[in-house]
């Protein structure tokens, strides 16, 4: 193989979450008499973290208070609802334990909040997995490359045996400032069309294709 780890970002790569977070996003907007978001919105409104999501659903003119308020009771209702309507992509399952099979590490890193990342992982993906880490407390989330080195620290991956995984601009910028490889997911949030005008290089149209391109 190689590559030997392989390590995915969350939302739109692995999981289609964007249903429950639409839904956790409107329901934090109507608690505070606030204009709802189409899913087509929250789609492109999401990948920097559930603040940002927030930051960018909000009405511009939002005052700072009145935003961490919506970010709290998206929080407190999304870790109640974070698995309502989500699900893996199709063929996901499958290729997580095809690359355990092979002797690959897998992991995945997200700017998903932590909490959610660990709920999911161990929902959707449990023994499939070596390592999962999402947005905390003390360390710089994507496009900033530290989850993801932290991540490969812990695994003793070499950068040119790791490639990351992922749906978005960010996740490409993730992997250049780790200085690993990337492949872009068009199944994912952003589309091909997207991931090709921001640079992906290499690119899965379904999962399946995860598989010859790592070989």
């Amino acid at each position: 193989m190689k590559y030997t780890t392989i390590i995915f970002d969350l939302d739109g790569t692995l999981l289609n979450t964007l249903a429950d977070l639409a839904a956790a996003t409107n329901h934090a907007l109507a608690e505070h008499k606030l204009p709802q978001r189409t899913t087509d919105e929250v789609r492109l409104f999401v990948g920097n973290g559930i603040h940002k999501l927030i930051e960018r659903a909000v009405p511009a003119d939002t005052p700072a208070e009145l935003q961490e308020e919506v970010f709290a009771s998206f929080n407190k209702y999304y870790k109640q609802h974070c698995a309502d309507s989500t699900s893996p992509y199709e063929g996901v399952p499958q290729l997580l334990q095809q690359l355990r099979a092979a002797g690959c590490r897998t992991a995945i890193v997200s700017n998903k909040a932590d909490y959610g990342v660990q709920a999911l992982a161990k929902q959707y993906f449990d023994g499939r997995l070596d390592a999962a880490c999402g947005e905390r407390a003390g360390i710089a989330k994507k496009p900033a490359p530290d989850m993801l080195l932290a991540i490969m620290r812990q695994l003793k991956a070499e950068p040119a045996s790791t490639i990351y995984i992922g749906d978005s601009d960010t996740d490409l910028d993730t992997a250049r400032n780790a200085g690993v490889a990337c492949i872009g997911a068009c199944w994912g949030f952003r589309g091909r069309a997207f991931l090709e005008a921001h640079g992906a290089k290499l690119l899965a149209e379904n999962v399946g294709d995860i598989w010859e391109l790592i070989k």
